[in-house]
């Protein structure tokens, strides 16, 4: 992303970063990482947690655009949505990432 952001840009941010600032919510998207699950298997991987909370998780994980779900049949099939986490990458990492990588090439040349 070249430029500056535009208001609806910062927003979608927001609930990004609102979205990964829980850590229970990090362990849901590292758990659909791994593989796409159902709302009751997600729901099962955090016994500590009822299923109302984890639900309230995944509401916000989903305004966020991090999770997309599908219902098949009566089940809920979760999965994580990446998109919002490179586009957050190439705005704020990405160009720092490539002047440490060209920083790096020319101190190995050097």
């Amino acid at each position: 992303m070249s430029g500056t952001a535009h208001k609806g840009d910062d927003e979608a941010d927001d609930r990004v970063f609102k979205a990964l600032a829980a850590p229970v919510r990090r362990r849901m998207l590292d758990a659909l990482k791994e593989s796409p699950r159902t709302t009751g298997e997600l729901c099962s991987l955090f016994p500590d947690l009822d299923r109302t909370t984890v639900l309230q998780h995944l509401r916000v994980l989903e305004q966020a655009e991090l999770v997309t779900g599908r219902k098949v049949g009566r089940e809920r099939h979760l999965s994580l949505a990446p998109l919002p986490i490179k586009r957050i990458h190439d705005r704020w990492i990405g160009d720092y990432a490539r002047v440490a990588v060209d920083l790096l090439d020319r101190l190995d040349r050097g």
